[in-house]
């Protein structure tokens, strides 16, 4: 099995397309706010072309199986550092899962950010998302902030 890291181009534009519709599917038993179908929740091809982000995907034996992004974002004005990375579009294949995937694609990103000078990276998940929890929690991530709503029509 041969894996390699590289940063996405147009062309990979259609696949990870695909990607996005699988994280969407994917998230939306945890988010019954999501509008139903079609929705996006980036635009892939402007995150491609960024100066201030990396979209970043995996071959295996030149099959693309992976993808995800680090984006350099402005903290919140009363926080340090004054910068940070943000990571998403963060998805592995079903058929790959459990190989390791994930975690060599977050070294990349994680090395990308520190290329920037960037010292935090953070990302956010659904509470419920037990699985992705862990593997986050596993490359070293904590719980930082909590996010509360309440529906007023609900």
């Amino acid at each position: 099995m041969t894996i390699k890291v590289r940063p996405a181009s147009l062309d990979d534009l259609p696949t990870l397309l695909d990607f996005e519709q699988g994280i969407i599917k994917a998230e939306r038993p945890y988010d019954h706010l999501l509008k139903p179908d079609p929705i996006s929740y980036y635009d892939i091809g402007e995150m491609i072309e960024a100066e201030d982000a990396e979209v970043m995907v995996v071959e295996v034996d030149g099959e693309l199986v992976a993808s995800g992004y680090a984006k350099v974002k402005r903290s919140r004005h009363y926080t340090s550092p004054d910068w940070h990375a943000f990571l998403g579009f963060m998805f592995v294949r079903e058929s790959h899962r459990g190989q390791g995937i994930n975690r060599v694609l977050l070294d990349a990103l994680l090395d990308w950010s520190r290329q920037r000078g960037l010292t935090e990276v953070r990302l956010t998940v659904y509470p419920g998302n037990e699985p992705a929890i862990r593997a986050y929690e596993k490359a070293g991530f904590e719980n930082y902030l909590t996010e509360m709503r309440l529906g007023l029509e609900d």
